[in-house]
């Protein structure tokens, strides 16, 4: 279908409670009872197979089914449905042979060959739930004897699991539209939740953007088509076209608290409210985006952000050996950065297998004391605390690997630094100029440092120290060479995208331009903005480099342990790939797939399908599922705390082996 719109949300009033029992279902009646999910009007449904009857829930009083079925049909009290909470939830969404099923109908509009609306129902389950195709047949068969005979109805598969149950099924028989296809044609996707006051500039084009990017300010609010990575901090972005919630700005978003969405009719808006330049409130949330214009000029107080600082531990740059990353632990990063030290922490995980892994699953979810059952059933194992703990060492063990590589420490950079005289006035020079506030020397003289450091040629006691382990096989190997500084993948700072990395380096010449890149990256326009910005000094901060050995990956993505879109949600894990290495996805070259993953009760859906013309086979969906679990049982371990979700990049090689190249925090 296309052209599928959201109908205006419906105006109920909260707390009246008007459930229906045994009547159909006619587009009034729905409006009285739907809440707004995702920008689109739904209702809550429950068939009672024993009494051949239905209940129509108003959303405002029954936001959930489980509540609904134990108390208002059932007769039990809270504390008893909190009691057996588990078993509830399993005779309802997982007994073959159930009583009750549950479902949401949501209304959308496709439009017709003359530009009208054409309204039309969709139906579906809960995600983790399990219905097969001749349930999932009788569930459609009900609701659709008492719809509206006017109003087209849709099935919805839930998750991978009942896609593959409605494959062998006639769609004539049984008319369904999938995930992804709702997806793509929103009209407006939150991707990071927050509300801001600006003032919007809105730019047609990259070429209009770059004229007028240095007038930008922390009042503005950006929209346009897809913004640049290095978008200066503003007050909120826009984008026009198809993002992801991984994209660079995004993260840049979520590291800065401002909200962002896709719009997709912005340039319509921006031209017939005449937006631009105009002052407007806008708020992004889990159930919709809005943008409204001021008529007066707000007075706006100063952002927080400026007076954020971030504090580094001190960088030791006392004269260390260059490393095996499996040598490294976590506590490293003082000597040879955060992302190779986490490497090294990742090898110790696998190879030991000693952390414990389940803190996440440990912790309570009310009414849960802790979501232990949840994860044993996932591992196939048993309950037993230690015997999970076992079971989740050896689940990742057997799901990923740690990529071999060595660390550069940030000694080699010093040296490298303080044996030009040239280097050292430029350095001067810089931090006189951030001293003084002299904002507007500061990209020349950026430019020219690091100019000076890829010209500059390395001490020979470096240089051999650098090519020294590949000296044998560097002629033949291909290199990747990657950024490791003290000022990237921090809790509040993660400078994603912010620092090079280099994927095509043959030869000892090559490494040596790749290393000295990387280290010119640390004093790029753009990160030495962004770092003064958070307040961390320039004398603090220092570049270890990773070099590793090229894999090639038949798929390659990044995954956030959680859902980036709505942060109450626990149970998802986040995964976006494309075919070949992260570096598409990380870069925004390519849109990827898009899946979410149930990591407590199992089963996964596809977002989007991006720039793909097809989904990918189920079983590489079935390796992503691993992966998402393993992401979530790592979060135990590499998090301050469990709860704190973490940002992985991975890649798929030959063969279906899953490589892990990149961990970090992932900023909410």
């Amino acid at each position: 279908m296309t052209g599928i719109r959201a109908f205006p949300s419906p105006a109920t009033a909260p707390g009246t409670d008007a459930t229906v029992v045994g009547e159909n279902l006619s587009l009034p009646l729905f409006r009285s009872l739907s809440g707004v999910l995702a920008g689109h009007p739904y209702l809550k449904v429950v068939v009672d197979r024993t009494e051949h009857t239905w209940h129509l829930l108003d959303t405002a009083v029954h936001p959930f089914h489980v509540n609904y079925v134990a108390t208002r049909i059932l007769g039990m009290d809270l504390d008893e449905l909190d009691a057996g909470l588990d078993a509830f939830n399993a005779s309802v969404y997982t007994d073959p042979g159930r009583r009750f099923l549950l479902g949401v109908v949501s209304l959308h509009a496709d439009e017709d060959s003359e530009g009208r609306d054409r309204p039309f129902l969709v139906l579906e389950t809960t995600e983790a739930d399990t219905m097969d195709g001749p349930l999932l047949q009788e569930f459609y068969d009900f609701v659709r004897e008492r719809v509206d005979g006017r109003l087209p109805l849709l099935l919805k598969p839930a998750n991978h699991g009942q896609e593959a149950a409605l494959a062998p099924v006639s769609d004539v028989r049984l008319p369904r539209i999938l995930s992804h296809e709702l997806f793509v044609s929103r009209p407006r996707t939150p991707l990071n939740i927050g509300e801001a006051i600006g003032r919007l500039r809105w730019f047609a084009s990259l070429e209009e953007y770059r004229a007028h990017d240095a007038d930008l300010g922390w009042s503005d609010i950006v929209a346009m088509d897809c913004l640049p990575d290095d978008v200066p901090r503003v007050a909120g972005f826009i984008n026009a076209a198809p993002i992801t919630p991984l994209s660079h700005t995004n993260v840049l978003a979520s590291g800065w608290g401002i909200p962002n969405a896709i719009v997709r009719d912005m340039a319509r808006l921006v031209e017939s409210e005449e937006l631009d330049g105009a002052w407007v409130c806008y708020r992004v949330q889990d159930d919709g985006v809005s943008l409204v214009r001021l008529h007066e000029v707000p007075e706006l107080a100063e952002p927080a952000w400026h007076q954020q600082r971030i504090r580094l531990e001190p960088p030791l740059l006392e004269d260390v050996p260059v490393l095996e990353l499996r040598r490294l632990r976590r506590d490293d990063r003082d000597r040879y950065g955060t992302k190779a030290a986490n490497l090294g922490e990742l090898h110790h995980v696998l190879d030991s297998r000693t952390a414990d892994l389940t803190a996440f699953y440990g912790r309570a979810r009310p009414p849960r004391k802790d979501l232990y059952g949840h994860l044993a059933s996932r591992l196939t194992a048993s309950a037993d605390p230690e015997a999970l703990r076992r079971a989740a060492s050896e689940f990742v063990a057997a799901t990923v690997t740690a990529p071999d590589g060595v660390a550069l420490p940030f000694a080699l950079q010093h040296r490298f630094l303080t044996s030009s005289p040239a280097l050292q006035q430029g350095i001067g020079k810089l931090k006189m100029a951030l001293e003084l506030g002299a904002t507007d020397v500061l990209d020349p003289l950026c430019l020219s440092l690091q100019q000076m450091v890829r010209g500059t040629p390395v001490p020979e006691d470096v240089a051999a120290r650098i090519t020294g382990p590949f000296a044998d096989r560097v002629c033949r190997k291909r290199l990747v060479v990657r950024s490791s500084s003290n000022a990237e993948d921090l809790p509040g700072f993660s400078a994603a995208g912010v620092y090079d990395s280099i994927t095509t380096v043959h030869g000892t010449d090559e490494l040596l331009d790749a290393v000295r890149q990387v280290w010119a990256s640390l004093v790029s326009p753009r990160s030495v903005r962004l770092r003064h910005e958070a307040g961390i000094s320039l004398d603090d901060t220092y570049m270890g480099v990773i070099v590793q050995e090229y894999t090639p990956a038949e798929l390659g993505g990044v995954l956030v342990t959680c859902n980036p879109t709505r942060r109450e949600d626990f149970r998802n894990v986040y995964i976006n790939c494309t075919p070949g290495s992260p570096e598409s996805v990380v870069d925004g070259t390519a849109l990827p797939l898009q899946y979410l993953y149930n990591t407590v009760e199992g089963g996964g859906r596809t977002v989007d399908l991006g720039s793909m013309v097809a989904d990918l086979p189920s079983s590489a969906r079935a390796r992503l599922a691993d992966l998402a679990l393993t992401g979530r049982l790592l979060q135990s371990h590499f998090a301050d705390d469990p709860d704190d979700p973490q940002d992985i990049e991975w890649l798929m090689a030959e063969g279906g082996g899953i490589k892990l190249v990149q961990l970090r925090p992932y900023a909410l």
